[in-house]
């Protein structure tokens, strides 16, 4: 039973790695339904995320623990406004929630990636499509008029399939990470790294050989009675 599991677990990872995410995130994460605790957790303390101040507590949680109190926070409010819920001073830029999503999908990422996520949400609101997107801004990293970020930058995700959170303590129902590595044009040959997971929780190398060449971290979340 427990290897039928981690055989969904790890069909899921490539399956939710294949598509394209929320409004600002450059196309790493989806709200996939997976097995995790929500399936099971007590949810009576959880409240819907349908205010400004909810958007703001759960995006934080995308972040590193020591980091959240210096984080950049921004992102579309809930009249639809795409504004700054918090000015920050450290290395990290969160960004919220898309409420009008199903799910949850918050995430943080390194300060030196923002032209390439901004370039990715002008583009989006000229209504240009994932495979336009792609196309656009690789073209743009290789004439060197678009900055792909450092390399290593890295982008934390905050994702569940449920959008409800604890008020106390900001943690969202059934919710975990994803992480991802940039390391542009790098390839399974410079890396080391397979193009496919080899099992669940291994890192794997996805879109090699282009800009938007990254590493693929999905922990395999923990599973109740196991």
């Amino acid at each position: 039973m427990k290897y039928l599991i981690l055989l969904f677990l790890s069909a899921s990872f490539l399956s939710s790695c294949n598509s394209y995410e929320k409004k600002e995130i450059a196309d790493e994460s989806t709200t996939e339904t997976s097995i995790t605790e929500s399936e099971t957790m007590d949810e009576s303390n959880y409240q819907e995320i349908n205010t400004d101040e909810a958007l703001l507590a759960t995006a934080l949680m995308a972040a590193p623990a020591e980091s959240r109190d210096d984080v950049t926070v921004i992102g579309y409010n809930m009249a639809g406004e795409f504004v700054t819920f918090k000015e920050g001073t450290n290395e990290y830029i969160c960004l919220v929630d898309d409420h009008e999503k199903v799910g949850f999908n918050a995430a943080c990422y390194h300060k030196s990636l923002e032209p390439f996520m901004a370039r990715g949400r002008e583009l989006r609101l000229q209504g240009k499509n994932s495979s336009e997107i792609f196309d656009i801004r690789e073209e743009e990293v290789k004439s060197g008029v678009l900055k792909m970020g450092d390399p290593g930058a890295t982008l934390h995700i905050y994702y569940g399939a449920k959008s409800l959170y604890d008020p106390e303590t900001s943690l969202v129902a059934g919710a975990q990470y994803r992480y991802v590595v940039y390391l542009p044009w790098a390839t399974a040959e410079t890396t080391g790294l397979p193009e496919d997971p080899i099992a669940p929780n291994h890192p794997w190398i996805m879109n090699p050989g282009t800009h938007r060449a990254h590493i693929m971290i999905s922990p395999v979340p923990e599973i109740e009675g196991q």
